[in-house]
């Protein structure tokens, strides 16, 4: 059952809800730029309200494309998309409607979101559910989030014990649709925005004490890496606006791996221009720092880059 948190991430994301900062235009309607900016935004002030704060506005974007019941949100719901490890739910047609049983693990926002979206397996394949999160048969696992980084995200285990669901969409919709990757990219606007909010300390750092060489050196390979990590966040938004129903698996792979190498080298390089100081002794930057560094474990890695090749591969022109 949820217990939204009045202070730290719960309130967060509260906030960015009733200032309307999560009403975000839709992929593919000729301002998804403006999405992924403002996911930015949000991922640049604090990597897990960027987390949280995409899963909600991913939430309202698939809703919107596959459930015409659906409506309008509450202006008190704030949503999870909880779609890892489908096996690890269960989905069963009963004469109440439908019923979820099993632990799904990663579920971010689990003490602080009203309302989940949530895979989970059925006789006729992988289904997509709603779930209010109120019902006492949905119960987040105390012990199963010790994280350090993200720990604001509050991604526990959440145990379904025939708790009702509706359905949203058909068998395999949510996933085998371009939206699916469209999501996957705004994932990547909130791993560059963290990586901004990283890299802000350099500047921080230069207008107290001049630079030395190998620090203004650090300084512009980070313009560089954020520079091009920007350049395909635009790039990926015009060619989704351009043809949204385009299968878009491919482009999606290749900008989140862009992305992650952007921030994994703005990690390091300020890591390297600054030393330890700001690591030990400015609480935020640490926080940031690893919240970024597991949230760009998000990504699958050399699993997705072999993906891609694999695309590429089945391609008679790659490039």
């Amino acid at each position: 059952m949820p217990t939204t948190s009045a202070t730290g991430p719960g309130r967060l994301l509260g906030d960015a809800v009733d200032q309307g900062r999560l009403d975000l235009p839709r992929p593919g309607h000729g301002r998804t730029s403006e999405r992924l900016l403002r996911l930015a935004d949000l991922g640049r002030q604090d990597p897990v309200l960027a987390r949280l704060g995409e899963g909600h506005a991913d939430a309202l974007a698939i809703l919107a494309e596959l459930d015409a019941e659906a409506g309008v949100a509450a202006p008190t719901q704030r949503w999870g998309v909880w779609a890892a490890v489908p096996a690890s739910v269960t989905a069963t047609p009963t004469a109440g409607g439908w019923r979820l049983s099993g632990d799904r693990p990663w579920c971010s926002g689990a003490g602080i979101c009203t309302h989940a979206l949530v895979t989970a397996t059925a006789d006729d394949g992988v289904r997509l559910f709603a779930v209010e999160l109120d019902d006492p048969r949905v119960q987040p696992l105390d012990g199963t989030w010790p994280a350090v980084g993200m720990a604001g995200s509050d991604s526990r285990t959440v145990r379904f014990d025939a708790a009702p669901a509706r359905s949203v969409g058909d068998p395999g919709q949510y996933v085998n649709r371009p939206g699916f990757w469209h999501g996957g990219i705004g994932v990547a606007a909130c791993w560059y925005g963290g990586a901004v909010g990283v890299a802000d300390a350099l500047p921080a750092a230069a207008r107290k004490r001049p630079l030395d060489p190998h620090a203004l050196a650090h300084l512009g390979a980070v313009d560089v890496a954020l520079g091009a990590a920007r350049a395909v966040l635009l790039d990926a938004a015009a060619q989704i606006d351009a043809d949204p129903v385009a299968p878009a698996q491919r482009l999606a792979l290749r900008v989140r791996a862009t992305v992650e190498l952007a921030a994994t080298q703005v990690i390091d390089r300020v890591g390297r221009a600054l030393g330890a100081g700001p690591l030990c002794r400015d609480a935020v930057h640490a926080r940031r720092v690893a919240d970024l560094t597991v949230y760009l474990r998000q990504s699958h890695a050399e699993a997705d880059l072999a993906q891609l090749g694999t695309i590429l591969t089945e391609m008679s022109t790659a490039w």
